[in-house]
């Protein structure tokens, strides 16, 4: 089949470009009076590249697409949801609620502002991207970050299984309730990070923030610092090398943690039996 090519033109109806095939789709505006919905549905094997997007819902259910040089804007709701083998670079995506539902997505080179960003995804791929987003990655499994930013609040809840390299995350109530993630090389800045988390390892990372890693199963930090961090470990099983200082560590029940240094040890008064380990790290 010969691929087509529509170029130059805009958009505005319902469903405009609905089930398009082996198509490019360049330097097109969807915008106008009609508001219609759903402009690329349904579409496979598509390229779509220098164009902007203004109305909702433009890529459901869209198979094996390439996205490049494009805006949507804040009013382009939804736009990918229940799509999958799709690559989306040099982009900016400014509509709530960006990809849902989602699989075998890669992202490179992207700047995303949209709440409730990732939802629900398997195989998301990012590379060098900023995201800004209230709720970000939530149930998603198969997470792979490497140079990513990210500024939130309630991030990576109930996620499973992927590899966090080379960001920075400044996130409040990041990472509860994930299961099987590995972060590496990280800043990671917030307030009761990874509570409830299961088979959490962090990795080479700056840890920032009160009250963090705290009713966790098999956690394990590897040469990372701790930073302002009070009340750490609270009913945590945990194995932990900290270089410097941490604040206060509290009633962790199983495993050891070694550090330089600690400002407080609190114990007693416990819900469970606590009988994890704080160790000072001999010098010289």
């Amino acid at each position: 089949m010969e691929r087509k090519t529509v170029r130059g033109k805009t958009f505005d109806e319902e469903r405009a470009l609905y089930h398009v095939t082996e198509t490019d789709v360049l330097e097109c505006n969807f915008e106008g009076p009609a508001d219609g919905e759903s402009a690329l549905k349904e579409s496979s094997d598509i390229t779509v590249r220098d164009c902007t997007f203004s109305l909702r819902y433009p890529f459901w259910h869209v198979t094996r697409f390439s996205i490049d040089r494009i805006t949507m804007n804040e009013t382009c709701r939804a736009p990918i949801w229940y799509a999958k083998e799709g690559t989306l670079s040099n982009s900016e995506i400014k509509g709530v609620k960006a990809i849902r539902e989602c699989k075998d997505i890669k992202i490179r080179n992207c700047t995303i502002d949209s709440p409730e960003f990732g939802w629900k995804s398997e195989d998301l791929c990012l590379k060098e991207v900023t995201i800004s987003s209230e709720y970000i990655f939530f149930g998603s499994r198969k997470l792979h970050l490497d140079n990513v930013t990210v500024k939130g609040k309630y991030s990576f809840q109930y996620v499973e299984d992927g590899l966090i390299e080379n960001c920075t995350l400044d996130t409040k109530d990041a990472f509860w309730h994930s299961r099987g993630l590995t972060i590496k090389n990280c800043t990671v800045k917030g307030e009761y990070l990874g509570w409830y988390s299961e088979g959490l390892t962090l990795e080479n990372c700056q840890i920032i923030g009160t009250q963090p890693l705290c009713y966790c199963k098999d956690l394990k930090l590897i040469n990372c610092t701790m930073e302002d961090c009070d009340l750490s470990f609270e009913y945590s099983d945990v194995d932990a090398d900290v270089h410097g200082r941490i604040d206060s560590v509290k009633n962790p029940r199983s495993g050891r943690i070694v550090c330089d240094e600690v400002g407080e040890i609190i114990r007693g008064n416990e819900a469970m039996p606590c009988e994890g380990e704080v160790l000072i790290r001999e010098k010289g």
